[in-house]
């Protein structure tokens, strides 16, 4: 239980850590390294499947990376470029603070009853993949949606 709740405060300052940085970003030009960037940083974090606690089966990754996809449909909705001044920029959307924080609620009951069944590390791992699933869909849209913008430039 103590792994939940800190992992479930660890959450919540990165999500507040991410509007900051999401916040900042939309001051400053977007670029696809700048969209493709965290996912690859993320990405890093699958070096934990290297640890036995941490493997889970193909089914479990299946369906946590189907999970991080479905939620990923809000992210990709409120995201929006604007062309200002022969630039494209990332238009700060109002909802996506409580976009991130609904999902993060989410993740955390999801956390709960879940880790109520399988080990800590499973959860883990299925819980990384999830937000991979979520971040990598996200971000491949936004890259979509950057390059048919910046065609118009």
């Amino acid at each position: 239980m103590f792994w939940a709740i800190a992992s479930s405060i660890v959450g919540i300052m990165m999500a507040i850590a991410m509007i900051f940085i999401r916040l900042r970003a939309s001051k400053k030009p977007a670029s696809v390294r700048k969209i493709l960037l965290p996912p690859l940083f993320m990405s890093t974090g699958a070096f934990m499947f290297l640890f036995p606690m941490f493997q889970i089966s193909w089914r479990q990754v299946a369906e946590a990376l189907l999970v991080g996809m479905v939620f990923s449909i809000l992210l990709i909705k409120t995201t929006k470029f604007e062309i200002k001044d022969k630039s494209i920029y990332l238009i700060p959307s109002k909802i996506f603070v409580v976009i991130l924080f609904g999902l993060l609620l989410l993740r955390i009951v999801l956390k709960i009853i879940i880790g109520q069944s399988i080990s800590v590390g499973e959860t883990s791992g299925m819980f990384f993949l999830l937000a991979f699933g979520m971040i990598i869909t996200w971000r491949l849209s936004m890259v979509y949606k950057f390059k048919r913008i910046k065609k118009q430039l």
